[in-house]
């Protein structure tokens, strides 16, 4: 019977905690999906002042920077890649004139990196122009291509995003006809779930999006949402930050009912703002093909082999000595304490929240209004009397049926907004685990010595020279930046990867010209004159004779030479180490030497005789273990077709007893294979490079 443990493994955990709570459902949520459609008129190919990147080689590496973002982070999502303006059409049934389908919908992978990179610079925008070429431009043609590809594909997409880059803010040149014929495209296509974005780059004269653009871009998905900005994108960077803000799709990891009182629920969404990144868990491959491997456990009854189903088991767990037994239900029963969601329980000053309170990282509740009307009302009015009053709500989180309960601080966040009245800071309350009175230990600190004033006031000097503004966002992971960058350079063929600065590493240089001489000072007022920051070095090791051990035995020296001409009169014999000179030693192959120069005191066997035996015992090892391993097998998968076919179940049972029967001669097989080797390798002078367990492994 299998085990039982009164919760999840994860809950003993908080790093598993975690991991369980950024896991993505996609059967259940949906895969994201991702659109670029790229102007391709010739407007895009001019450089900017000072030989900056065109638009379009601006364009091309924020395309790459997202697939590659999206291998790592997201690999199930769903990008393609469309340009319209061009001369040469690629389409299904190339039903629609100049537009080319440079990606399908489909996932992202090391090969489209590739092809997007043979589109940067100056060499790329020469194969843009040879491949697809620049003519005239039908937004509203580009728009329903872009369209089929939803439609075309078969899973469920949770969310739809089509990005358009361009610099022109006329892209048909004052066609009234074909604007019109867009905007209709472009509000079937926001009909149908779609959202549009504009990364509209910089031109000479300034992009002016009313124009056009205003009436085919999508209205902001939430108040957190900018949406369509006035200012074009001039550099690389602004334009990677603003699509990066685009294509991360904000993913609630549960929606639950915050119960005020009876009768009184909001709903409201559960979400991680920070979480640890951590290397992708390593996927085993099957050696022929490389295919994933997945897999399936099977439980047989040990007296019938018959399958059991799940309802056939059954848990157990051992208590004051009794195993006591109990049904799945039984035991699903036992660890639901209450239905999945957010219970007030009452309210606290903030001052009884301590810092030592901190578990694990906070979670974000925000209101959904989608789910239940007027919960958006309600959170407000509830976030504003939290924070006039400075107190926090106490409630009881249970995120998962069967999970045991947590109890969380929900602490309130004002809105701020910048100068231009955009949203910053979001408002909602950050949910911050509390422990258990279990969790909380008295720790015995050691005595150390206290500091005076001086060493005090010295220290902060030190503290105030060295103080800087810090970013999370500055700092990037080292160890996992040179993980991805392997795996791109192993993935995309690369001859080396790319280097990475390890921002974590402290300028030193730039620590001595802050400091100046207050780190002498601090040096002199802590520690004494005699005192070595390095520490003290290790004693040399004495010698063997000193120590009382015995002399080491030198090695015989011998040039190539006198060795090849050993070699050549057969005058070698060989031991466990190296080749022995016969000449130095009177013994015959048919005597009882025992001196420890002759292949460990063992009797010596000439060359040409050794390397028969040598390669005769090698065979009958090899063939006696491939016989252990075939022996079962060959017996065993005739009778299962033969009990198959006829249904004989009785024989089947007497095959298992059997089987056992055969799995220990198999060991014993394998056993005396070893025993063999043995005698091959110590008893008899046989090249350790002939019979070596590396060598003697492989053949096996």
């Amino acid at each position: 019977m299998a085990q039982w443990n009164d919760y999840h493994h994860e809950d003993e955990d908080v790093d598993g905690e975690e991991r369980d709570e950024s896991g993505v459902d996609y059967t259940s949520t949906g895969r994201d999906s991702l659109v670029f459609l790229v102007d391709a008129s010739k407007e895009m190919f001019i450089k900017g002042e000072d030989e900056e990147p065109s638009p379009f080689d601006m364009t091309m590496q924020c395309v790459r920077s997202v697939y590659t973002s999206k291998i790592i982070s997201s690999d199930k999502d769903l990008v393609a890649l469309v340009f319209y303006g061009t001369e040469q059409s690629k389409n299904p049934r190339n039903s629609f004139k100049h537009v080319y389908i440079y990606h399908d919908l489909d996932l992202p992978g090391a090969r489209r990196v590739q092809d997007v990179d043979g589109l940067r610079g100056e060499k790329g925008a020469q194969v843009a122009g040879e491949t697809m070429g620049s003519g005239n431009t039908n937004l509203g043609e580009a728009l329903w291509c872009c369209s089929n590809l939803y439609s075309d594909i078969k899973l469920r997409l949770s969310h739809k995003r089509l990005m358009i880059f361009t610099c022109r803010d006329t892209p048909h040149g004052g066609d009234g006809e074909r604007d019109r014929q867009a905007r209709t495209k472009a509000s079937d296509l926001k009909e149908t779930g779609v959202v549009i974005d504009l990364m509209h780059l910089m031109k000479p004269g300034g992009f002016d999006v009313s124009l056009f653009f205003c009436d085919v871009v999508s209205p902001p998905e939430d108040e957190a949402e900018l949406g369509l900005q006035m200012e074009p994108c001039g550099k690389l960077e602004d334009l990677q930050k603003r699509v990066r803000a685009k294509e991360m799709k904000k993913r609630s990891v549960a929606r639950l009912n915050l119960c005020l009182g009876e009768g009184m629920n909001v709903a409201v969404g559960v979400y991680i703002t920070a979480l640890q990144a951590r290397k992708p868990n390593a996927i085993k491959l099957y050696r022929d093909n490389n295919e994933p491997v997945r897999t399936k456990t099977r439980l047989y009854h040990t007296q019938t082999g018959s399958l059991l189903l799940p309802s056939d088991t059954k848990r157990v767990q051992v208590y004051a000595g009794r195993q006591i037994v109990m049904e799945k239900d039984e035991v699903d029963v036992i660890k639901k304490f209450s239905d999945p969601g957010l219970e007030l329980i009452g309210f606290k000053p903030m001052e009884r929240l301590k810092l030592h309170h901190h578990l694990r990282s906070a979670v974000f509740i925000y209101p959904e209004e989608e789910m239940v009307t007027g919960s958006a009302c309600v959170f407000t009015a509830l976030l504003r009397r939290c924070s006039e009053r400075n107190v926090f709500a106490l409630c009881k989180y249970t995120r998962i049926r069967n999970s045991p309960p947590r109890f969380l601080a929900l602490v309130p966040q004002k809105e701020e907004v910048d100068d231009g009245q955009a949203q910053i800071v979001a408002p909602g309350f950050h949910g911050i685990f509390l422990p258990y009175a279990d969790d909380i230990r008295t720790l015995d600190t050691p005595q150390l010595p206290t500091a005076s004033e001086s060493q005090v006031d010295k220290m902060k000097e030190i503290v105030h020279k060295l103080r800087f503004k810090y970013r999370s966002d500055a700092f990037e992971n080292p160890v996992l930046q040179q993980h991805y960058r392997n795996l791109e350079a192993l993935a995309l063929d690369l001859m080396a990867p790319e280097h990475i600065e390890d921002l974590t590493m402290p300028n030193v240089n730039m620590m001595d010209q802050r400091l100046g001489s207050l780190a002498q000072e601090f040096r002199d007022l802590v520690y004494p004159a005699d005192y070595n920051p390095e520490g003290k070095t290790a004693p040399k090791r004495k010698p063997a004779e000193a120590a009382g051990g015995t002399e080491k035995k030198p090695k015989v020296e011998m040039s190539e030479d006198e060795l090849r001409g050993h070699v050549q009169k057969g005058n070698l014999a060989y031991g466990p180490g190296l080749p022995v000179n016969m000449d130095q030693c009177d013994c015959k192959p048919d005597s009882d030497c025992t001196s420890t120069d002759c292949g460990d005191g063992s009797t010596g066997l000439w060359l040409d005789f050794n390397s028969v035996l040598t390669g005769a015992l090698t065979v009958v090892g090899y063939l006696l273990y491939r016989f252990s391993q075939a022996l079962p097998a060959l017996i065993r998968w005739p009778i299962h077709l033969f009990c198959t076919l006829t249904g004989v179940s009785s024989l089947w049972v007497w095959v298992s007893h059997l089987m056992g029967t055969l799995r220990s001669l198999q060991y014993l097989l394998k056993w005396l294979s070893r025993i063999w080797r043995f005698i091959v390798g110590k008893r008899l002078l046989i090249p350790t490079h002939l019979i070596n367990d590396n060598v003697f492994d492989s053949l096996l």
